[in-house]
């Protein structure tokens, strides 16, 4: 309830303040697209809207401009450590490219993968742009910051031949499930694919056998049913056995925390206590 009620405030604030550009997480709009008294509200202001993540449907960006009104979209990539912006995916780009990628490094931007070529890696930015560092925490501006300037961002991506970033995942959200390396965003992408699964978010659950496997939560579309026995064959069919979640769970909303991501904190504790 209170998460309706606070779509409801942005929407009325929209309306009243005549409000043209928003950025914001993928929820944000998400939330704003699907709530059932969207069209009760004059949004013929809006023009512009941003927004990244690792992984954006298309369905997303074409709902922002058939339902927000907004005809320019642009995503982009950045975190604190580097002042913000890093790149940014141009509105005049296809529905496809902003959703699958966060565009160019700005001018003045160095940006480069941390693996081979064509291999996701840990993405390094460097530039006047990056922190000079930690308050008063010499150690962790050293752990961040290399010798030679570049800023270790904790997120892994690649880089296409045009030089276009796409986010793969956080490093610290990777599973490592009997061995072999697994980035939930991925999986996720490939749930959402699904017809019943409106949203979704995979965690790590300790195993036994594997050290770690999968585990999806799942918010299911308007009128379905999320089904573990078909989401499980659905993921098989589509990814390597060892990626596939054991275990699949429905949920009402995924959690989110202040600034609209998803709150996978929450989640790994919930899987871990069943």
């Amino acid at each position: 309830m209170r998460r309706s009620s606070s779509v409801v405030t942005v929407l009325g604030r929209m309306q009243d303040e005549r409000i043209s550009v928003l950025t914001g997480a993928p929820t944000v709009f998400t939330s704003l697209i699907q709530h059932p008294g969207r069209a009760a509200y004059d949004l013929s202001a809006m023009r512009m809207a941003g927004t990244g993540a690792a992984n954006i449907p298309a369905e997303l960006i074409h709902g922002i401009r058939e339902f927000i009104g907004a005809r320019n979209i642009f995503t982009a990539y950045g975190l604190t450590e580097s002042s913000g912006v890093v790149s940014i995916c141009a509105p005049h780009e296809s529905a496809e490219t902003l959703a699958r990628t966060s565009g160019t490094a700005l001018a003045g931007t160095e940006l480069r993968i941390d693996a081979p070529p064509g291999q996701p890696g840990e993405i390094l930015t460097r530039g006047p742009h990056v922190m000079h560092g930690y308050l008063d925490d010499p150690e962790a501006t050293s752990e961040a910051v290399d010798a030679d300037g570049w800023l270790h961002t904790g997120d892994v991506g690649t880089l296409d031949e045009r030089g276009f970033l796409r986010i793969t995942d956080r490093l610290k959200d990777m599973l490592v499930v009997g061995g072999f390396n697994v980035y939930p965003a991925e999986v996720e992408q490939v749930l959402r694919g699904h017809p019943a699964v409106a949203d979704a978010a995979v965690v790590g659950a300790p195993d036994e056998r594997l050290g770690e496997v999968g585990v999806a939560y799942c918010v299911p579309s308007a009128g379905a049913r999320i089904d573990a026995a078909e989401l499980a064959a659905w993921t098989r069919e589509r990814l390597a056995n060892f990626k596939a979640p054991r275990a699949f769970h429905s949920l009402a909303g995924l959690p989110h925390n202040a600034a609209g991501k998803v709150d996978k904190n929450a989640l790994r504790l919930r899987a871990m206590t069943g």
